[in-house]
């Protein structure tokens, strides 16, 4: 019975945004996008670095030739170190700032990115100081240069294109570096140049061909800054225009598509594309199979068109949601750099909320074509795709990328887990001991419509191999005697005697015992339908009846033996939120340490719920008595971690073994 549902007679209809009529003529269908498909062009909203093929519909990376600038193959600059833009995202929007970035009028200096504009006849005024470019990606490059006006003079009548700035040192980095979050100068990780005496107007820095995403120049003192000035309020160097040169692909291209339609609610199966891996030989593209390249798919799925809850202020200082027009385009952005209280008030921007109510968060990075999707029903679908590559020459090539649909079965699933001697814990989520059997109650509750078909099958991954225990059905529960029961490697597959559907909105409940060894194993489960060939459609956590109390599906493991250790640790909050107003931005956690007579070393981490270390922060030596670690909301490469729940806490590391004492946060914004 496992495979009824498993293997599908596949009835493939290409569409690129049917309509919900359409999708029901057949059981599963295909949405497409690219070759013969819905067309890139018209379906992104950024692109880095990426070119569209229009011809064949078909996204490659842009390949740089020894003589083109590469600051000049992306747009939208901005001019802050922390754009404005509503939708900023990191690596999305090429950056340029002078020194902190942080100043909002910082660009009454100039009407735009002059450095960057491809133009010698525009430039900025010269100054002391350092800037710094963000191209957004690592592009491969071998040469860094700057030049003088062609035209116009200077206060104290020198011809700008006589104008060399005197001293400078330039450094560069591949990804994020740690000095950008300073507020003073300091050199990226690769210094390329440190030039004390420069009389030459065209300055070009050659250096090893290397990806670079970061490059800051810095204008150095010099002697020469002491002669030859009649204004001495004039500073030397002027600067029109920044280069960087250098041949082959960017480490990564990014497209980023729009919030695109399914013209209905679906399910969803797996996910597949074409691509191909090319080499260039001889001026001519080439496929192989050695290419050090890959394809990076991410995508989050919604049931409306914004994954965005928009907020004004209100007379109080308090938040009211309101339309995105009315945000984008009628509420200004507050006065200061920092919102003060001064600046909550109507017609002032809020906060964006995410809708999680509504929108799914990313999914993980896929990298296999024929991947099965562990989302959720829904009507609106986002990707985002990475074009990765490790040689300078080698780039893939996406022509298509298509996922299976079906109709859903309900309009909503939702199930939660408890322990069976404890179906309404206090502290509201379910904790067990690693290692143990323990006995579960995994209650599921649906939503229908006349136009979703009902199920009569449950399957709930648990992880290891679990024993069942009994089936109950009804309100209130009756225990009934299950068509069929599969006791599989990891999962537990449910034929139910009943089929629910709207006229039969019964609930469900499973009871059944298994071990835990994670420290949060999450009891992943679908909904499936064995008389017909549909996708299966995943059991959203939530509130699937008043017997429980979890509203989820996660189950944390107890402390191990580091407790011996590690007692009473504590968190500054329950939920942290690393917003940069001010209230929660770090998150503390407070704890003693026992029965040390020396210094251990402590590391500082933080697990998402797959068990994946997200961040690791040495704490270096401590010994017996109160201490105290922090965490600033950012991953191992710098980033800001999604919204959602993780495990945090201390890390001892001794002769014999590592050991580690774990507590539940959630991060919002």
């Amino acid at each position: 019975m496992a495979n009824r549902w498993t293997h599908y007679v596949l009835a493939i209809f290409a569409i690129a945004l049917g309509s919900g009529s359409e999708q029901a003529k057949a059981q599963i269908s295909l949405w497409k996008i690219g070759g013969s498909g819905l067309a890139w062009s018209a379906s992104d909203t950024s692109r880095v670095m990426v070119e569209i093929d229009a011809g064949a519909n078909a996204l490659r990376p842009r390949y740089f030739t020894r003589g083109e600038n590469m600051l000049l193959a992306v747009s939208g600059w901005s001019e802050l170190k922390r754009p404005r833009e509503l939708g900023y995202l990191d690596g999305h929007q090429p950056r340029l700032w002078f020194a902190g970035g942080t100043n909002v009028n910082q660009t009454s200096y100039f009407d735009s990115p002059l450095y960057v504009d491809g133009k010698r006849s525009t430039y900025n005024t010269a100054r002391a100081g350092y800037w710094t470019i963000d191209i957004g990606v690592p592009v491969p490059a071998a040469l860094f240069g700057f030049s003088t006006p062609t035209q116009g003079t200077r206060s104290d009548g020198v011809p700008l294109n006589q104008d060399p700035v005197p001293a400078f040192e330039v450094s560069v980095s591949e990804e994020t570096d740690a000095v950008l979050d300073e507020g003073s100068y300091r050199r990226l990780h690769t210094l390329i140049a440190e030039v004390p005496q420069n009389f030459d107007p065209e300055v070009e820095i050659n250096f090893p061909q290397q990806y670079v995403r970061f490059v800051r120049y810095n204008r150095n003192n010099s002697l020469l800054d002491e002669q030859n000035t009649t204004d001495s309020n004039t500073i030397r160097g002027t600067i029109a225009e920044f280069v960087l040169k250098g041949e082959g692909v960017p480490k990564r291209a990014l497209y980023r598509s729009k919030v695109l339609s399914l013209g209905g609610e679906v399910n969803f199966g797996r996910i597949f594309w074409s691509s191909r891996a090319l080499r260039l030989l001889d001026g001519v593209p080439v496929e192989v199979d050695s290419a050090r390249v890959w394809l990076e798919v991410e995508m989050r799925v919604g049931r409306d068109g914004d994954p965005n809850i928009y907020y004004e202020y209100t007379d109080s200082g308090k938040e009211f949601e309101v339309t995105r027009q009315r945000y984008e385009n009628e509420l200004r952005l507050p006065e200061t750099e920092g919102i003060l209280q001064i600046d909550r008030q109507p017609g002032i921007r809020a906060s964006i909320q995410y809708d999680s109510e509504n929108w799914s968060f990313w999914s993980s990075p896929i990298t296999a074509s024929g991947s099965r999707l562990d989302l959720r029903n829904a009507s609106h679908v986002q990707f985002q795709i990475a074009l990765q590559s490790r040689s300078f020459g080698d780039w893939v090539e996406l022509d298509s990328l298509w996922i299976e649909v079906s109709p859903p079965l309900a309009d909503r699933v939702v199930g939660e887990v408890a322990r069976l001697d404890d179906m309404r814990p206090v502290r509201g989520f379910t904790q067990v001991e690693l290692g143990l059997r323990e006995e579960f109650v995994y209650d599921l509750a649906a939503d229908f419509s006349t136009s979703v078909g009902g199920f009569d099958g449950v399957r709930v991954r648990t992880g290891s191999r679990p024993e069942f225990l009994r089936l109950e059905m009804g309100d209130p529960f009756e225990e009934v005697e299950a068509l069929n029961v599969v006791e599989g490697d990891g999962e537990l597959v449910i034929e139910l005697p009943r089929r629910v559907s709207r006229d039969n909105d019964e609930r469900v409940r499973i009871v059944f015992a298994a071990p835990i060894f994670l420290h949060a194993t999450t009891f992943e489960g679908e909904v499936f339908d064995t008389r017909a060939e549909s996708l299966p459609q995943p059991i959203e956590p939530g509130d699937a009846g008043a017997e429980l109390s979890t509203n989820d599906l996660r189950v944390l493991g107890g402390a191990d033996d580091a407790s011996g250790f590690v007692r009473d640790l504590r968190l500054s909050t329950a939920v942290f939120t690393p917003n940069g107003d001010g209230v929660h931005d770090q998150l503390e956690v407070v704890y003693d340490l026992f029965l040390l007579p020396d210094p251990i070393p402590l590391e500082w981490v933080v697990y998402d719920l797959r068990g994946a270390v997200l961040a690791r922060v040495p704490i270096g030596l401590q010994q017996a008595g109160p201490q105290v670690a922090r965490w600033d909301g950012r991953d191992l490469r710098g980033r800001l971690v999604s919204p959602g729940l993780y495990l945090v806490g201390i890390e001892l590391q001794s002769e014999l073994r590592k050991t580690r004492h774990l507590r539940p946060v959630g991060v919002a914004y």
